[in-house]
């Protein structure tokens, strides 16, 4: 009896020793949170937007929101009561020196930065909140419908996203593409709306720096966003794991996913690529965006053909002269091509410009033009 007790008492304190090892405390929560929306040039009409958002935000999961435009919030002693900081849209130069080096040491401690929209417009010549922050606001084009590309989805704050997001914002071009720093959570098609400059576009991001955690989207001009869900649900898990309550991956994938439509011509089953700069159907795999290409669809029949590798549009050089090219950052005549669905399953192109068919040149040894007259092997294409 007293053998059994002992078993006994000894196969539980394994499983108490067993179960301590395998169930860590969870992370603290998120309980205070700092909203900062000093504004030094453009002022968004969204900003109570965001505030009443991210307050609503707070009472319904279990954090306090300080709302403010007073800098000289930024001590050392005041910033370490809260978890995260948000910068909602603030714009130009907005903290002092000693102010900069406040919040400097306040992300050294391990805490979080948020920054939305026009956080990117702001503090152009500190370059650590530049880093920070991951890159600096260029241009825009005008408030319009886009789709976003969700890339991860493995985290707390884009595992509800999906894939493919379409809405509706003002989408910000940077100064610089961040993805050899930050992990890119998201990234905007360019194909699907009008004025991107950048190609390859991350548009959300997060990546541990300077001791602590910083997000960052470009999401937020438009009033709608903050009602939202998809939107403030982001923001929400944004806040967590920048306040250290949710764990993320925020390490640099510096590769962008190969997307978009494989080309490739039927005759002598090569990719065609970009990546010597003309056009020609000589790579046997298409596992770069350098063989990838949004088809773009003008209506009537017609298309144009948009780089993954430069985000450019295929011109029919010189008037169809020349080799094919994606070096068009718009398109116009010469980018317009009459997509033909042959009978035998392949596509052929031909360039509205001129009326001639896109053909491999040379079996397929040169590179494509739109030179031919009617389809043959060489003028037919496969997209996958």
């Amino acid at each position: 009896m007293l053998r059994r007790l002992v078993s006994t008492l000894a196969g539980l304190a394994i499983v108490l020793v067993a179960a301590l090892y395998a169930a860590p405390a969870s992370a603290a929560p998120v309980t205070k949170v700092l909203v900062f929306s000093k504004t030094a040039g453009f002022r968004h009409s969204s900003i109570p937007n965001g505030i009443a958002a991210i307050q609503l935000l707070g009472s319904q999961n279990g954090f306090t929101v300080t709302a403010t435009e007073d800098a000289a919030q930024f001590t050392t002693a005041n910033l370490a009561q809260y978890q995260a900081v948000v910068f909602l849209s603030t714009t130009g130069d907005v903290l002092n020196a000693t102010q900069q080096s406040a919040f400097e040491s306040y992300i050294a401690s391990g805490k979080g930065y948020v920054g939305v929209h026009a956080a990117a417009d702001t503090e152009y010549d500190w370059a650590w909140y530049g880093g920070l922050v991951g890159a600096y606001f260029s241009s825009h084009p005008a408030i319009q419908t886009a789709t976003i590309r969700v890339e991860d989805r493995s985290n707390v704050m884009t595992s509800h996203l999906p894939a493919d997001w379409t809405r509706s914002d003002e989408w910000y071009n940077y100064r610089t593409n961040p993805r050899a720093n930050v992990r890119v959570l998201a990234r905007l098609d360019e194909s699907t709306y009008s004025g991107g400059t950048m190609g390859d576009h991350p548009i959300t991001w997060c990546q541990n720096y300077g001791g602590g955690r910083a997000f960052y989207t470009g999401l937020g001009h438009t009033e709608a966003s903050y009602t939202e869900s998809n939107f403030t649900r982001m923001l929400l898990g944004a806040i967590q794991w920048a306040g250290g309550a949710q764990t993320a991956t925020c390490t640099p994938a510096t590769t962008p996913p190969v997307s978009g439509t494989a080309w490739k011509a039927l005759a002598n089953n090569k990719f065609v690529s970009t990546g010597a700069g003309n056009l020609i159907a000589s790579a046997t795999a298409a596992s770069t965006n350098a063989e990838r290409f949004d088809v773009v669809d003008l209506g009537s029949g017609n298309v144009a053909l948009k780089s993954r590798a430069n985000g450019m549009y295929v011109c029919a050089e010189n008037a169809g002269a020349n080799p094919l090219v994606a070096n068009r950052a718009a398109v116009g005549a010469w980018e317009t091509f009459a997509r033909i669905n042959n009978s035998d399953g392949s596509v052929s192109f031909r360039a509205q410009a001129n009326g001639r068919y896109v053909v491999a040149e040379n079996g397929g040894a040169a590179a494509l033009i739109a030179n031919r007259t009617a389809i043959g092997a060489w003028e037919k294409f496969s997209l996958s």
